[in-house]
């Protein structure tokens, strides 16, 4: 093909006065419609879900959070924070003693509550119900300190759980065992030991609490240690259990309170009785046996350094085995 008819070819195909920028015709919009209907609508974005942290996976990772404490900012106002007054006093009605004082340390609300709407006559009522054998003094101004003090005073708050729930031990009680401990009630209540007292909790004479006061001399001078006994239903064959209710520094007693007695733990007898066992704590105030120790620090102490001894077990017996003659501040 030449150009000339190239050149006519081409005038031929634009001389109809097309463009190439017509406006699409109808088939066009139509096409179009239907390939939007074919096509399924745009789906929003899946909402975002909130960050949580990292929750510890380890026992020692989860005793660490809970041992130290979280900064403010991670501290957000829950429910509880904005519960009224009121509603909070009526959960507390249904608490004991120690729950209903442990309630009081949570945070300054809470105290200034159970302080405002909790009768002194009350809290002197929890104090004798836990410690009957509590004497102060001196007038008390405040029960609620006192009870503090005392519950602060105790190495293990479990005892005093266990002593106040007087759970019954497993068996029977035997006509021997109730018989002994009636003449060895009667004893103690008619010609007691100096120094010592005891009473049972119970009818059946499973849970006791007794006091020992500090022997003359002694860096416990002065101090009213309390003790708790559980006497199982096979005593006299089997001797009773004996804790310390009152914090002392001492080999002999571990940091729970137990006592470490060889008459209680390996050689008991069955002439052995709650009275004598009783007078045998109260000589271990004044001769300690260090050659077997609950403490062996302690035990190292008294045997190197005496003095420093005495001075701890004083400082001790002033701060936690004097509250009947000392108010608290």
């Amino acid at each position: 093909m030449s150009h000339s008819a190239a050149i006519q070819l081409f005038s031929e195909k634009t001389d109809d006065g097309d463009s190439g920028n017509d406006e699409p015709t109808d088939l066009f919009y139509e096409r179009r419609q239907s390939q939007q209907q074919q096509q399924p609508p745009p789906q929003p974005p899946p909402p975002r879900r909130p960050v949580e942290p990292p929750r510890p996976s380890g026992l020692a990772e989860r005793l660490e959070m809970l041992s130290n404490p979280r900064e403010i900012d991670d501290l957000t106002p829950g429910v509880v924070e904005c519960l009224p007054p009121e509603v909070l006093l009526a959960v507390f009605s249904y608490l004991d003693d120690m729950s209903l004082w442990c309630v009081g340390n949570v945070c300054k609300r809470w105290r200034h509550l159970l302080r405002t709407h909790v009768a002194g006559e009350q809290w002197r009522v929890y104090t004798m119900r836990r410690w009957p054998l509590f004497k102060p003094l001196c007038g008390v101004q405040d029960w609620f300190k006192v009870y503090t003090a005392l519950i602060d005073s105790c190495p293990c708050k479990t005892c005093l759980q266990q002593m106040a729930l007087q759970t019954q031990p497993p068996g029977e009680e035997n006509s021997w065992r109730r018989n002994r401990l009636r003449n060895e009630l009667k004893s103690l209540r008619t010609d007691p030991p100096e120094g010592i007292e005891a009473a049972p909790l119970d009818q059946k004479c499973c849970h006791w609490q007794a006091t020992i006061t500090g022997p003359v001399g002694s860096p416990y001078e002065g101090g009213l240690f309390y003790l708790y006994l559980q006497v199982p239903y096979s005593y006299p064959m089997c001797p009773p259990v004996v804790r310390f209710l009152t914090r002392i520094f001492h080999p002999n007693v571990s940091r729970h309170g137990d006592v470490g007695i060889d008459s209680i733990q390996h050689n008991w007898s069955l002439a052995l009785t709650i009275s004598k066992v009783l007078i045998s704590v109260q000589s271990l105030l004044t001769d300690p046996y260090c050659q077997v120790c609950m403490e062996p620090e302690v035990g190292n102490l008294y045997m190197k350094d005496r003095s420093a001894f005495e001075d701890v077990a004083r400082s001790w017996t002033w701060r936690y085995a004097m509250h009947d003659a000392i108010s608290p501040l």
